[in-house]
């Protein structure tokens, strides 16, 4: 069994190895395809940056109503970059202040604050790959988050199929890394 990663260290460890691939994005990158059909490099960055976005009201907490449309569209402009290191700074301040008990309104449900930066922090360690495998750089995670999220993802995988969230789990060698296990887990072939 494995020793989970408090929630808040899962999430900084989540959006670092995210965001060592966002400091890689070249100027020709941005519409790069990657492993999420329906996204290039641009679209899961701007993703993300909506995660960002929208954790730091739900953390205070707002419900889905409060923040209503505001995060839609285009979040990256033409600095991308630059927003991606705004929208962390940001989250990351709201992460560091809030009780782990507090209700955090989802559009599923309420959650409290520590279920969600789990999620939250599980969520940029997959993308993190996916953003790697666009760029065409080295896509091995963190082994201490690889592990995390995998154990997390084996307690919680009736509800993260019920999600829609991830593709059909895919079948792996007996003898697989934990990191193709994790990505095969949630629909992906490392």
């Amino acid at each position: 069994m494995v020793d989970l990663l408090d929630v808040k260290t899962l999430h900084r460890m989540g959006v670092e190895e995210f965001g060592k691939r966002v400091a890689r994005v070249g100027d020709d990158d941005w519409s790069n395809p990657t492993p999420c059909s329906e996204w290039d490099v641009r679209a899961l960055v701007n993703h993300l940056v909506y995660e960002h976005r929208w954790a730091v009201p739900l953390l205070d907490g707002a419900t889905i109503a409060d923040v209503g449309d505001r995060f839609e569209g285009d979040l990256l402009g033409d600095d991308p970059i630059a927003v991606w290191q705004e929208s962390l700074a940001e989250a990351l301040n709201a992460v560091a202040v809030v009780p782990l008990d507090r209700t955090v309104h989802l559009s599923f449900g309420d959650v409290p604050a520590g279920a969600y930066l789990a999620q939250l922090g599980s969520d940029f360690g997959v993308h993190a790959w996916d953003l790697a495998r666009g760029l065409g750089v080295d896509d091995r995670l963190d082994p201490t988050l690889v592990a995390d999220v995998h154990a997390r993802a084996l307690d919680e995988l009736d509800a993260l199929r019920a999600s829609g969230m991830f593709g059909e789990e895919l079948d792996v060698p007996d003898d697989a890394d934990e990191q193709t296990r994790l990505l095969a887990l949630v629909g992906r072939r490392g």
